[in-house]
């Protein structure tokens, strides 16, 4: 991945390879805010390997940041700026990462600059647009932790527990770009460096595995990029129309907004396929749009841990399975092996029979061992993978994972609120949301519900706020009085 990063930005400096907000970017205006990084890091002594935060946007400036940190084989922290203030200033302090590097867009938050203080890290400004780069913090008082062989260091809510940094070494992204090569046919990752046709719709948050994964894919690509900020339907469709992609992503959200905007057909005529990931597609989901627009829709399976997919479906597969494998997310990539285990015996089970699924594979960075995850899945003898759901309790909403017990915290320093449970409860657009059932403290009155989703904005990412709330005398327990999910969505879905 080093080595193609680097090679590929001196090939065709003058040749367009981001488009954002209707303007170009060329090769050699990425390069030159590459290399303006790269000395700035140099002279700031930072060694190989080093930890360096990035404050990632969907912004030029912050893909030539990204590319400037891989391509000298340092690590990239990866921060995202839509958490909270004080969650935010916490992630910085608690990393004590040496240099951070963000734009003048999050450098101005009030208190940023205080908590980049407090944790020692020189501070590098990016122009958002490729303007240019400043070292607005040139000293370096935090220790300068090296990560030996990792690439990205990535939040995640991770399987279990809390969240977490996820380490994602380099041989493990090399080995998922290898796996994902069955997609494009007569390509291997191997191939010398060489720019592509084509466009890359990149449509997913650069802190999410689905954003980051496709950008850099399209960079040692040599593809131009169409960049989004954010999605929406007329953002997309103008990428679409202006760039003709044969392929073009879409998050099951999404895709179920395209069919309720009705799009013109027309305006889809250059696609292919679509790729659709990070959150479980409905197979209903997948019929409705072939039945409109005749584009197959061509989902993944995959994780922030796995670093990017491990499974997923190609075109020719589509057209030739889809009718008696509808509903699963693929065949498992050629470099991965998959078994579905009895989650008490840890046995491993037939064809056809729904357990825990365990992978191996050199993408996944542990040794060549199987790794259980907490989905529950079936295998068939064909090699296609079905997920049948979730053994934790993780709610993914529109393909980010949300913890009930963070809401559940967050809630329970309401002053009104004597006791919260969260459960998710399906959407048809977003795949689940969370719901909220809170208990009164004695005397209190009953906050509203916009009052109580300002409380919750001022504490959590927007995405994990609740959609519903109930007050409610009493949850619907377990025997061992905690609180029951079955009940508790019964409340909401009833």
């Amino acid at each position: 991945m080093t080595d193609k990063l680097r090679a590929i930005m001196a090939l065709e400096p003058d040749r367009t390879q981001i488009d954002f907000e209707g303007v170009d970017y060329s090769w050699r205006q990425i390069a030159e805010n590459v290399r303006a990084i790269e000395d700035a890091l140099d002279t700031m002594g930072l060694p190989e390997d080093a930890r360096v935060g990035v404050m990632l946007r969907n912004r030029p400036g912050h893909v030539a940041a990204a590319a400037a940190v891989l391509s000298t084989d340092r690590c990239l922290v990866t921060l995202n700026p839509i958490l909270p203030d004080a969650r935010l200033f916490a992630d910085v302090e608690t990393l004590g990462l040496p240099v951070v590097i963000a734009d003048a867009t999050d450098l101005a938050r009030p208190g940023l600059a205080e908590a980049l203080t407090r944790a020692g890290s020189a501070i590098i400004e990016i122009g958002p647009r490729l303007e240019g780069v400043r070292a607005v913090q040139r000293d370096i008082r935090a220790a300068i932790q090296t990560s030996p062989g990792v690439a990205i260091e990535m939040l995640t809510s991770g399987t279990t527990g809390t969240p977490k940094r996820v380490p994602l070494s380099r041989d493990a992204f090399d080995a998922s770009f290898r796996g994902f090569a069955k997609y494009e046919r007569g390509k291997s990752f191997d191939d010398p460096p060489r720019l592509g046709s084509g466009c890359t719709m990149v449509v997913n948050p650069l802190t999410h595995i689905g954003g980051i994964y496709g950008c850099i894919g399209a960079l040692m690509a040599g593809r131009k990029i169409a960049l989004l900020e954010k999605f929406s339907v007329e953002a997309w469709l103008d990428a679409v129309r202006r760039h003709r992609p044969a392929v073009a992503s879409a998050v099951p959200s999404a895709v179920r907004m395209l069919l309720d905007a009705d799009v013109d057909p027309a305006d889809l005529s250059s696609l292919k396929s679509l790729i659709s990931g990070t959150a479980p597609l409905a197979p209903e989901l997948v019929d409705a749009f072939y039945a409109r627009y005749g584009i197959p829709i061509c989902s993944n399976y995959g994780a922030t841990e796995f670093a990017g997919a491990i499974a997923g479906w190609t075109i020719d597969d589509f057209h030739r399975h889809w009718a008696e494998k509808r509903g699963a997310v693929g065949r498992v990539h050629a470099n991965m092996a998959a078994r579905v285990v009895d989650p008490d015996s840890g046995a491993e089970l037939p064809h056809g029979t729904e357990g825990l699924l365990e992978l191996k594979g050199e993408q996944l960075g542990n040794d060549l061992r199987w790794l259980r995850t907490t989905d529950r899945a079936a295998l068939d003898s064909d090699g296609f993978l079905f997920i049948e759901g979730r053994a934790d309790n993780a709610i993914i909403r529109g393909g980010f994972k949300i913890h009930p017990d963070d809401i559940v915290r967050a809630l329970s320093d309401h002053p009104a609120v004597r006791e919260a449970a969260v459960v998710g409860v399906p959407d048809d657009r977003l795949g689940a949301v969370p719901a909220a059932a809170i208990i009164l403290k004695e005397g209190a009155a009953a906050p509203a519900t916009d009052d109580l989703k300002a409380w919750l904005k001022d504490r959590l990412i927007a995405y994990q706020v609740p959609v519903h709330f109930r007050i409610v005398p009493d949850f619907p327990r377990t025997p061992s009085m905690k609180p029951s999910a079955p009940g508790l969505r019964a409340l909401f879905e009833g």
